[in-house]
């Protein structure tokens, strides 16, 4: 029976950039709070974990008792707090969206918004700066210029983006005068169109990373759920870990991670120990026939 295990090596290249990125990383859409002893104890569970990347948002907090820019200034507060800290994290924002309009990819926009991320941040520079989604009245040499300037700056290190369409990626990658690094997909058991849609066989055609967003499909993974594709799919990750002694959500990370397009699941998670769990899925091992498994009955009807 052949097998899809990865290699167990902690670091890969972000794409085609120098970026060195752990297998999984952790996002911070629910990073909130004003707790900085909490919030430090979390990013520590993710670097003891061996995670080193970050992905937030300057959107991330509004809702969850902050306002826009919340998610980011607590992790500036941490950094500030443990500066030691930083220097483990490969960090990734995301820009572009602007409340009551929504969407605003303007070239002077942009540079605005990942300026004022990197304030709240408490950084120079960030890793990774992504266009949060897509801006339909925004012609993508404005996105790519502004790109441009932000990294003739030093103000990012490489250029994502986030919830593009192929036709999207492709209008955007003919503007860029560098490569784009990744792209970030919602993708899961559940969510399984990027393995169709094309989004990553472009992400193999010009090697760029596959940042998978709701990897546990917004929380309905994680627990008991009354919808029957989710009891399904839950129940096929559930008889892998049974036989392999894992968590189901570290079977449903693993399964992600299988993919030839190397995907790496965000962790969402905001509890040290099941960020400290979610490397468990490094362990899990997937045979083809099991792989298939899960996505036939997450289709809910046979492969062709």
């Amino acid at each position: 029976m052949s097998d899809l295990s990865r290699s167990t090596t902690p670091r890969r290249k972000l794409g085609k950039t120098d970026l060195e990125v752990s297998a999984l990383a952790w996002g911070m859409w629910r990073f909130a709070g004003d707790d900085l002893d909490a919030a430090t104890a979390r990013v520590e569970a993710a670097v003891a974990a061996g995670i080193n990347f970050f992905d937030t948002a300057d959107i991330y907090g509004v809702g969850d008792g902050g306002g826009f820019g919340a998610a980011e200034a607590l992790l500036g507060r941490v950094f500030a707090h443990a500066p030691s800290l930083r220097q483990n994290v490969v960090l990734a924002t995301k820009g572009g969206i602007e409340m009551g309009v929504p969407y605003n990819s303007s070239a002077a926009y942009l540079v605005a918004a990942c300026e004022a991320s990197l304030k709240r941040l408490g950084v120079e520079r960030v890793e990774l700066y992504q266009i949060h989604r897509p801006d339909s009245l925004a012609h993508p040499a404005e996105v790519a210029a502004a790109f441009e300037r932000l990294r003739a700056a030093g103000k990012i290190a490489e250029a994502g983006a986030s919830n593009y369409t192929p036709p999207q990626v492709a209008a955007l990658r003919a503007h860029l005068p560098f490569e784009l690094a990744s792209t970030q997909p919602e993708f899961s058991a559940l969510t399984i169109a990027p393995i169709s849609d094309g989004v990553l066989d472009q992400a193999m055609q010009h090697g760029m990373a596959v940042m998978a967003w709701s990897p546990l499909g917004g929380g309905r993974l994680g627990g008991a759920s009354d919808d029957k594709r989710v009891q399904t799919v839950a129940t096929a990750l559930d008889e892998i870990a049974e036989r392999q002694g894992v968590s189901r959500a570290s079977v449903a990370y693993a399964w992600i991670m299988a993919h030839p397009s190397g995907a790496i699941p965000i962790v969402g998670s905001q509890q040290p120990d099941r960020i400290a769990q979610s490397v468990e899925a490094l362990k899990v091992s997937l045979s083809r026939a099991e792989w298939y498994a899960v996505l036939t009955a997450s289709r809910g009807e046979r492969l062709p």
